[in-house]
């Protein structure tokens, strides 16, 4: 078995010419369930989960002016109704094991809930700089982050210890990070990260206040790492490559196959690109990229079919000026459907939550909440 090291650490194929195709679908149609719409303040989901078909969490903050509110939105009717929560602390990620059992990291910790975000208690222990866990059941666990870090627990997230092994490949740990974990089976999983130095010459002002500065700087290549496990975790491979863009998904389904999304710089030709990954054979190939589409997340149901979520890019300097929300879907990779959304819906990002095809749910960054509807 190739494992999954090969597709995950070397550069995607990324100036290939690609050609898309796209055509409108009517059958189903991504309908706004919740929108935070108050005037002089924002909500920014930063996650959105579904534990069941029926219960689901989105975590964020709300924006007036200088000051930032943590909060979550919690449904327990698949999304019919959903209540807005205050948090104690910042939220970063979420993940559920089931729908009795779930932790949020959140910028000075971790948390946990057995009711689907109905009420939080606070796990000491982990370091504040995480950005994302990942369960293979209620006692063992992983956590990556910032500075080169990964720590694991095997009671629950009481205790946390670093992986020694993640701060193997080379580069500063000040300007690494390690920041997705996934598992295509209990026994092949990664954990994927980049370093990249600051720049020589630092930018001067923000890319919307110079978008023809923003626009020269040219990508550069960077380290993107890997840690692989063939064992369940008992042990881990690093491994390091240059890469242009950051890798910041990765999905696995059934029988060797995978999605994973590459993002991109202002400066870079595309804004992002989805590729397919065989994680059995250890091979990829860019499966979608397009100049005006800027993908934020992905999805690959069990059935191998996969789902594009992102914005239409309406200037030179992306997430500058929200652009229209869009979904692709395709089961061949090749001929790829674009599923209507509501006109009202735009965005910077897009976030997926997933139980199966009839049961689907985005979140943008500003405050709505969509579900794909017949």
């Amino acid at each position: 078995m190739y494992s999954v090291i090969s597709l995950l650490v070397r550069p995607i194929c990324a100036l290939l010419a690609l050609t898309a195709s796209v055509t409108p679908a009517v059958a189903q149609r991504w309908q706004i369930q919740y929108f935070y719409d108050k005037n002089k303040s924002t909500l920014r989901i930063s996650d959105l989960q579904f534990a069941s078909p029926t219960r689901g969490i989105a975590v964020g903050f709300i924006q007036e002016g200088s000051h930032h509110r943590p909060v979550s939105v919690v449904t327990s009717d698949g999304g019919a109704h959903w209540q807005l929560m205050d948090l104690k602390e910042p939220p970063v990620s979420l993940f559920f094991l089931h729908e009795n059992l779930g932790w949020m990291v959140t910028t000075k910790g971790l948390w946990q809930t057995t009711e689907v975000g109905k009420s939080w208690r606070k796990i000491p222990g982990l370091p504040s700089d995480m950005l994302r866990v990942y369960f293979t059941d209620e006692n063992n666990g992983l956590a990556a982050g910032a500075k080169k870090k990964v720590e694991e627990t095997h009671d629950g997230g009481a205790h946390w210890k670093p992986m020694a092994v993640a701060a193997e490949p080379p580069g500063l740990p000040n300007y690494s990070v390690y920041n997705w974990i996934a598992f295509a089976t209990p026994k092949v999983g990664l954990i994927s990260g980049w370093n990249m130095p600051p720049r020589r010459f630092p930018q001067r002002l923000p890319d919307w206040m110079d978008p023809e500065e923003a626009m020269s700087r040219l990508e550069t290549p960077h380290l993107s790492y890997s840690l692989v496990t063939n064992d369940g975790g008992k042990t881990w491979q690093p491994h390091s490559s240059s890469l242009f863009g950051d890798i910041s998904r990765i999905r696995f389904g059934p029988a060797g196959k995978g999605l994973g999304l590459i993002e991109y710089s202002n400066s870079f030709r595309y804004p992002s690109e989805a590729y397919k990954i065989d994680w059995v054979t250890g091979t990829s190939a860019t499966v979608y990229r397009d100049r005006r589409f800027a993908i934020s997340d992905i999805w690959l149901t069990p059935d191998g079919t996969a789902y594009l979520a992102g914005v239409v890019v309406t200037g030179q300097v992306r997430n500058v000026v929200p652009g229209k929300l869009q979904v692709l879907r395709s089961r061949d990779y090749s001929t790829w459907t674009e599923l209507p959304v509501d006109y009202r819906a735009t965005a910077n990002r897009a976030t997926l939550a997933v139980i199966d095809e009839d049961l689907m749910w985005l979140a943008t960054d500003n405050g709505m909440i969509l579900k794909l509807v017949k």
